[in-house]
């Protein structure tokens, strides 16, 4: 064995949860620490601490304080809760560090000095080793993760110019623990990867397997998607995950598909156009490329712009679908060819091709503002729009929405209420 140890955050809400996804987690691995992570210590305080360490008195138990004032106080908390491991903050002030550790030198306990948003991470880190803190945690936040940035970046560096153990930190799964023990690290922090897995045990068996024996072990879940990668990543999530995502908007109103079934992926080339005339929508055909979505703006209008041959041609063209915030006619016919097409109203009625509107603009379409190049997303819920600017964020966020709810739906297939998981009670927001 090599010795690396794994850390299993737990960045949770309630202590039930922690406590159960704690009790599976050590079957997994009988050495892994626990982290009380900074979520859970804000929920549920130090009974979360004291918790743990009564449940798993074998166990090194990490209090994710976050510390970046009353150092002393703030680790003489945690101890005394029976924490062994207390975070504190690198950015904070030289003397919040040294009262941190004077405090854990007193009470048994030791220090570990995380450089979440420190700008120079090596010389800093090098500052702390000098100031006396035990450990040091390369740390890229989750909402760093959800744009692209990986821990791995700076980790190899910082093992290489100092001399006392360093963590890592930052969406680690089963394919990216193996690579961050190569760069050096002493001890893998892994969060979601565990605590939203199906089978905790499981997943943590595989995670801990993969540090021994420095080998990559394939996952199809809890990866970070860069930028190359969105149409796979918007294929693994629902229209629901990615409004979720969005804080509950991008959804488009009244929109919806003519038969259900389908997932429809593509960037967005807009159409603006008036009731009846599909002239631009057919020109928009030839202009898009494969892959692509045409949206279309008709206002609303009830006069159909697109029909069965319209269906064909953009089918042939190998466009990912059509949304249309007006009418499509030939329904019977449509509905037959697997092609995605979403709209606002059904009629027989069709216009004519007079030429009016435009191509590429900014449209207005199911409520939502629409650029050429922005992610559109359709299913049998109806239809999202991500701007193009935060697409790979929301790409990120929308699968790992979609992963702590397989988590609580296993949760609930063994015996719990959706209401007792969430603890619906207790998060009641309180008016005053």
């Amino acid at each position: 064995m090599n010795g690396v140890v794994l850390q299993i955050a737990l960045d949770l809400l309630n202590k039930e949860r922690a406590l159960t996804i704690s009790s599976e987690a050590v079957k997994g691995d009988e050495d892994c620490w626990l982290e009380a992570g900074t979520p859970l210590i804000k929920s549920e305080g130090m009974e979360i601490v004291r918790l743990l360490r009564k449940t798993f008195p074998e166990r090194t138990i990490v209090a994710d304080m976050k510390v970046m004032d009353t150092g002393a106080l703030e680790v003489e908390m945690a101890s005394k809760a029976g924490a062994n491991i207390i975070c504190v903050l690198g950015a904070s002030d030289d003397t919040t560090i040294t009262d941190s550790i004077k405090s854990a030198r007193k009470y048994g306990s030791k220090i570990m000095a995380d450089l979440i948003n420190v700008e120079n991470k090596l010389e800093r880190a090098k500052e702390l080793e000098k100031l006396g803190v035990d450990y040091l945690c390369i740390h890229v936040g989750i909402d760093e993760q959800m744009i692209g940035r990986r821990p791995q970046d700076i980790l190899k560096n910082i093992v290489n110019k100092t001399n006392i153990p360093v963590a890592v930190a930052g969406g680690i799964n089963s394919e990216s623990a193996a690579e961050v023990v190569k760069a050096g690290a002493s001890i893998v922090i892994v969060g979601g990867a565990i605590t939203k897995a199906k089978n905790v045990k499981l997943a943590t068996g595989n995670i801990k397997k993969s540090i021994i024996q420095c080998k990559s072990i394939n996952t199809d879940l809890f990866k970070k998607y860069d930028k190359s990668e969105l149409k796979e990543a918007f294929s693994k999530v629902s229209t629901t995950n990615i409004s979720d995502a969005m804080h509950r908007k991008g959804a488009m109103v009244g929109i919806r598909p003519v038969r259900l079934g389908y997932h429809m992926i593509g960037k967005a080339l807009t159409v603006r156009t008036v009731d009846g005339d599909w002239a631009k929508p057919i020109q928009a055909i030839d202009k898009a490329e494969k892959g692509w979505v045409l949206v279309i703006d008709v206002g609303g209008g009830k006069t159909a712009i697109w029909g069965e041959l319209a269906t064909w041609s953009a089918k042939l063209k190998g466009l990912s679908g059509v949304v249309i915030d007006g009418t499509v006619r030939d329904i019977d016919d449509v509905y037959q060819m697997d092609f995605p097409i979403f709209c606002r109203f059904f009629s027989p009625a069709a216009g004519e091709p007079k030429g009016f509107g435009e191509i590429g603009a900014e449209i207005t379409c199911g409520g939502q503002t629409v650029r050429t190049g922005d992610w559109i997303i359709g299913d049998d819920s109806g239809v999202v729009v991500v701007p193009q600017e935060i697409a790979q964020e929301i790409a990120n966020r929308s699968n790992s929405i979609k992963e702590g709810e397989n988590r609580i739906r296993e949760e609930i297939k063994s015996g719990d209420s959706l209401g007792s998981v969430l603890k619906l009670k207790k998060w009641e927001k309180i008016v005053g």
